[in-house]
């Protein structure tokens, strides 16, 4: 059983009725992004993620006694500032309709929406971007995020057509990545990708097009201390005409014979891997 301390913020409900529970029940993720104001992380991870490496805030936590356990070590110190709900097992299913979960849940609020312009204030001494347009999929946000936490871009810019990186099985598919790498929209599409050439960046474009540059041979000869901004779009179209234009260089990735393009999110992870090579030991050691 979990121990009672009058000054921690657990409660335990038996009414699925209780207004506390609201933001949780039956609230479909067109309809909080709607509303602007939260999210939905679940499964204990993604939960565990949001309240020790993430910078947004969690409203409350919904978890049975059993995950409960599985997560005190990361819940109690913030128990003075998160409410945290105890209900008992299948009660989660029985109010928010869906079970892919493993009994806690958790409300985040959202971050305010960030322009390109202030996330490149934010993060001066970001070398790797990963620029996105129309990835409308939640599986390919979620792995792309994934595979930027994985190969340390520095923040992920979302373009005209792409699916909320908040959205609850884009973040389950990120393994919680969607809440830690900075993100901002592109409020004006090709003002933007102008704006990352002004700021230093080479805008490099993914893409299989035969008469694109060896992303090996790039990956080896462009310094690591180069501004780069991966340009990557959806599976099939691909790129805009206008992103393309936008773009300083064109990169392939060499595929097998008859093979003529990847899922996005590989491809992005395979191109994070040749792309973001740390910094010579001279440039990130300190000065004696």
């Amino acid at each position: 059983m979990i121990p009672y301390d009058a000054a921690m913020t657990i409660e335990r409900l038996d009414r699925l009725d209780d207004p506390r529970l609201a933001d949780y029940r039956h609230v479909p993720d067109p309809e909080l992004l709607r509303r602007g104001e939260v999210f939905v992380a679940e499964g204990r991870l993604v939960v565990r993620t949001l309240l020790s490496q993430s910078p947004l805030r969690a409203r409350s936590v919904l978890l049975t006694e059993n995950a409960y356990r599985g997560l005190a070590d990361v819940i109690e110190p913030r128990l003075a500032s998160t409410p945290v709900f105890i209900v008992s097992e299948g009660a989660i299913e029985d109010l928010t309709g869906f079970n892919i979960h493993r009994g806690c849940l958790a409300i985040g609020e959202r971050p305010v929406s960030m322009s390109l312009g202030a996330m490149l204030d934010r993060l001066q001494t970001a070398r790797r971007l990963v620029v996105l347009e129309q990835i409308g999929n939640a599986d390919n946000i979620g792995g792309i995020f994934r595979n930027a936490a994985a190969f340390g871009a520095d923040a992920v810019v979302l373009g005209p057509g792409c699916c909320d990186p908040l959205y609850r099985k884009a973040i389950r598919v990120s393994m919680g990545a969607a809440l830690r790498v900075p993100f901002c929209h592109a409020a004006d599409w090709t003002a933007d990708l102008d704006a990352l050439r002004v700021a230093g960046f080479m805008v490099a474009a993914l893409t299989p097009a035969a008469d694109a540059q060896d992303l090996d041979r790039y990956a080896e000869a462009v310094p690591p201390q180069a501004r780069l901004a991966l340009l990557v779009g959806a599976e099939g179209p691909g790129l805009s005409a206008d992103a393309l234009a936008h773009a300083d260089v064109a990169l392939r990735i060499p595929m097998a014979p008859g093979t003529d393009s990847l899922n996005v999110a590989t491809a992005t992870g395979i191109a994070l891997h040749r792309l973001c090579r740390p910094l010579p030991s001279s440039d990130t050691a300190p000065a004696s």
